[in-house]
């Protein structure tokens, strides 16, 4: 696999299966999985995000990039290990969904233990913004999206003009 070259990964959006995917943990922390996410970095950057998970680039893998303005952080195998039970409540997006908004509530603080490109284990604390964005993050690693959070008739009508959207090319 060293000189292999690594096909260029693109966003997935929905109706894409690759989204629906419980991705399996990284075993081998090689130069592949660096470019790997070098390359989700790129998209995720490119399409004005603060998070992109391996499975929205189709990759069946436990790894995410996240940048909320603070700095770059690659988690590879995260787990949240603990979540408080103070809630922030927010309009998240999702570049998987385009034009899709669902006014979220999720844990303020979390605790996370991950693995770093190195293959190095860290556990480290993260409030606000960070929480949130790794908890979408982890959703999208675990196959669900935030409009599975919704009412049935509330994602019935997302889903409806995704679906309209993509023949159309319409912008949401």
């Amino acid at each position: 696999m060293q000189n292999e070259i690594v096909k260029p990964l693109a966003l997935r959006t929905y109706p894409d299966s690759c989204l629906r995917v419980k991705t399996k943990k990284v075993e081998q922390f090689s130069a592949e999985i660096r470019e790997k996410a070098r390359a989700m970095t790129a998209i995720m950057y490119a399409k004005q995000g603060i998070g992109l998970a391996a499975t929205q680039a189709g990759m069946g893998i436990r790894m995410a990039v996240v940048d909320t303005g603070d700095n770059l952080m690659t988690l590879i195998n995260p787990e949240i290990l603990v979540r408080s039970r103070e809630k922030d409540t927010m309009e998240e997006g999702c570049l998987s969904l385009p034009g899709v908004c669902v006014t979220m509530k999720r844990s303020s603080e979390i605790e996370v233990r991950a693995y770093d490109l190195n293959g190095t284990v860290f556990t480290k604390k993260f409030k606000d913004l960070e929480a949130i964005a790794i908890q979408h993050e982890v959703d999208h690693l675990n196959g669900k999206l935030i409009i599975d959070y919704l009412s049935p008739l509330a994602r019935f009508i997302a889903v409806r003009k995704l679906m309209r959207a993509s023949r159309t090319g319409e912008k949401l």
